[in-house]
């Protein structure tokens, strides 16, 4: 960029002026074709001609087959837009047979005939063919490759180039009909002195055709003897060819498989797969279903809705019940808004392996993510399941599973899954896993899962944000626009998913694991060869407790895991709090106390006053030496209320400690005696401060000391937990910075971040 605005700007700008004049004489001196002198026409921005001029008689016989260019004829100052059917040589577009042969049977199609194509929204002359009565206009359009809008006497209609562009702009930029549309008509009269014909209606319609049509060629309906009628359930849903499939992807003798042995190879015949909930992909309560039908229900990626919405009728009246705490999809399936909503989001299952959706695995929300809408779409997306073991990640995997196969009678006979209750896994994504109460977190882990390799249970989400940004689109689009622009979705999403994943990606992680797998493999050997030889015994052990928790995971949710942290921290509130009771127990049994504060409350009340010392210190040396006025109101209140406290404490002491000056050493009773120092400057003289065991016997009440003890190394313990995680913090938000961020913006803020996190550990 910076040699071309150095060089190039004023010489692209020459070019660019050039284009839009006649250029070179050799170009307009004569017809570039029939050598005739005085050419005007050509075609609009050289799209297909080049900087030639034609004779009018030529630009049209040039363009015969290309009915939507645009023509420009020069007025002898500037080349004026001209569509081809406004010439006084008349083009005409003959269907049905060979270019330069006319039909001795044609008839002429509507006056105001419009094609849409990719350079714009053109009124063409065209004439269809009579010489074979059994073959309709509207499949002559067609084979010319021209999308009619109606099957009835078609005005308006497609071209296949147009059609494809806005499906994959549309699945990609999320760019709307209505936006494409007006794209076209601004190509064809930017300066609006020549409006188009509003063509917005019919395109969608074609859209919508295209879409429903696309899905039965991909599914090879053009070729079965029953037609389009004979479409099974979810059949036009794309399969991920890299999950098993029986009498597809699997050898001959799968079934056999001796699966009680821990084979490596098992895991090729696991299905994993992920559901979840989106809430962006709301719908308002606008036209009706029989206003605007769904075509094709249950045949691709939605769920039958008949079936669908029986099911909920029956049980929507359902309780949802927690006992895993940190969730909200349970509460908000009773709490979540639906007025004036059909629909308030899409619930789905994918592969999470793959990220392609399953067939028959989506379905609309109406009032949240309720256990009867995600039940009957789990089942539902694994219709005619016929493998040994199955895998689902699902961000309440922990409640999910408890009484599924219940709610499984509750569903149609052929929604009920044939398999061994023991071979299914209920996983939690990674993401989602930290805030589940601690005995999730080993059992319900992707990490401690054999068989799992690096599978995070998250590509749901990844595919959840693929669709957010049609939430706009669809939210006021009818039943059935809805259901064929979503089920587009899912269909394009799933087709580049596929030509991706074996063209590209498969061969790419292919060959990362070969190679990450000997480093690990290695490393792994040899720290196991290492403590093999340290610690025999224990090895052993550990690997009997592995082997044993691994075959009885599914049947023992909690405990008894090798993979949970089991070490209980002892925090400072925990030590307070068993102080306090050993004062209440001796107070209890006569052993008066003989005030209202006890030990641990006067200690603990100096360790308040410490922190709040800590950060008033470090807030001060963050503000810097000129403060701004509101920063000094604030350190000074601060200061007023420290001094108070830090009085109040030293009346206590006087009982607590009564002979401490007399037991301080020379330097000690200077910093005693000194006037004048900040509150936040001010040092205590606890019992660990005085230097030997018989100074703190003398200068203290009996047991003093050991309580400060306790209270110090809780303490202690907390501080180091807090830099521990202050440190990780600091590491991984380095990483994310140095990986993710770039630019002045986000570096500035990003090294705020860190200020911040920095502050924080040093509290």
């Amino acid at each position: 960029m910076q040699v071309f605005n150095k060089h190039y700007r004023d010489e692209t700008l020459d070019e660019m002026l050039r284009a839009e004049g006649r250029g070179a004489e050799r170009f307009y001196r004569q017809c570039a074709r029939c050598k005739c002198s005085a050419p005007l026409f050509r075609c609009a921005r050289q799209t297909c001609l080049g900087p030639a001029l034609y004779c009018e008689p030529c630009v049209v016989l040039q363009h015969e087959q290309l009915p939507t260019h645009m023509i420009e004829k020069w007025n002898g100052v500037f080349f004026e837009p001209l569509p081809l059917n406004e010439l006084e040589v008349e083009a005409r577009v003959q269907l049905g047979h060979l270019p330069g042969s006319y039909c001795p049977k044609a008839t002429s199609a509507h006056k105001d005939f419009v094609v849409i194509d990719t350079l714009g929204i053109r009124t063409v002359k065209l004439n269809f063919c009579g010489c074979d009565s059994t073959v309709t206009h509207r499949q002559q359009l067609m084979r010319a490759c021209l999308w009619p809008a109606t099957s009835l006497d078609p005005q308006t209609c497609a071209t296949f180039n147009a059609i494809r562009l806005f499906e994959v702009q549309n699945c990609l930029g999320k760019i709307s009909a209505y936006d494409f549309v007006r794209s076209l008509e601004l190509l064809s009269n930017n300066d609006g002195l020549r409006p188009t014909a509003d063509r917005r209606r019919a395109f969608r319609a074609i859209v919508r055709q295209y879409r429903t049509e696309e899905m039965l060629k991909r599914g090879a309906r053009g070729h079965a003897d029953s037609g389009v009628g004979g479409t099974q359930q979810g059949e036009l849903a794309l399969d991920c060819r890299m999950c098993p499939i029986p009498e597809k992807n699997l050898s001959a003798g799968w079934d056999v498989i001796n699966w009680d042995e821990m084979d490596e190879d098992q895991r090729f015949y696991f299905l994993t797969l992920a559901q979840d909930a989106n809430f962006k992909l709301i719908n308002r309560n606008v036209s009706s279903e029989e206003r605007d039908p769904v075509v094709g229900d249950g045949t691709g990626y939605f769920c039958n809705r008949a079936d669908y919405m029986d099911h909920i009728r029956k049980n929507v009246d359902e309780e949802e019940i927690s006992s895993c705490s940190g969730f909200q999809a349970m509460f908000l399936a009773n709490a979540k808004k639906v007025k004036g909503l059909r629909v308030t989001g899409i619930g789905g299952v994918t592969c999470a392996r793959h990220n392609m959706w399953r067939a028959n695995g989506l379905g609309d929300l109406q009032a949240g993510e309720r256990y009867c809408n995600m039940d009957f779409l789990f089942f539902s997306a694994v219709l005619n399941f016929a493998l040994m073991w199955l895998i689902l990640s699902y961000d309440i995997a922990c409640q999910f599973s408890k009484n599924i196969w219940s709610r499984m009678e509750a569903l149609p006979e052929k929604y009920h899954l044939k398999i061994n209750k023991l071979n299914i896994r209920w996983m939690v994504p990674n993401f989602h896993l930290p805030p589940h109460k601690t005995g999730c977190h080993s059992p319900f882990s992707f990490h401690w899962l054999w068989g799992a390799g690096c599978t995070h249970g998250e590509t749901v989400e990844q595919n959840w944000e693929f669709l957010n940004g049609a939430a706009a689109s669809t939210k006021l689009m009818g039943l059935g626009a809805r259901f064929a622009a979503l089920e587009g979705l899912f269909a394009f999403h799933n087709w580049r998913r596929l030509g991706s994943f074996i063209g590209l990606i498969l061969k790419r992680r292919m060959a990362e694991a070969i190679k990450e797998g000997r480093t690990h493999k290695t490393s792994f050997e040899a720290f196991t060869a290492g403590l093999t030889a340290a610690m025999p015994e224990a090895v052993e052990e550990w690997r009997t407790w592995v082997e044993t928790y691994e075959k009885t995971r599914h049947v023992e949710k909690e405990g008894n895991s090798p993979y949970e942290y089991t070490e209980t921290k002892v925090t400072l509130k925990d030590v307070r709090l068993k102080l306090a009771r050993e004062e209440y127990d001796r107070n209890g049994e006569g052993d008066e106390l003989g005030r209202e504060e006890t030990p641990s409350t006067f200690l603990a009340m100096w360790m308040d006053i410490e922190e709040a010392q800590r950060q008033l210190a470090i807030d001060i040396k963050a503000m810097g030496a000129h403060r701004t006025t509101t920063q000094e109101l604030d350190v000074l209140k601060r200061r007023t209320t420290l001094r108070t406290q830090v009085k109040a404490f030293r009346k206590l002491q006087k009982t607590y400690m009564p002979t401490l000056r007399r037991h301080l050493t020379r330097s000690q009773r200077v910093e005693w005696d000194a006037d004048g120092k900040e509150p936040e400057a001010i040092r205590p003289f606890m019992p660990s401060d005085l230097a030997t065991k018989d100074a703190r016997v003398k200068a203290c009440v009996k047991g003093l000391d050991g309580v400060e003890a306790r209270l110090r190394d809780a303490e202690v313990e907390e501080a180091l937990d807090t830099l521990r995680d202050g440190l990780r913090t600091r590491t991984a938000t380095t990483r994310f910075k140095v990986r993710n961020w770039s630019g002045q913006r986000a570096l500035t803020r990003g090294q705020g971040i860190l200020r911040l996190v920095e502050m924080g550990k040093m509290r």
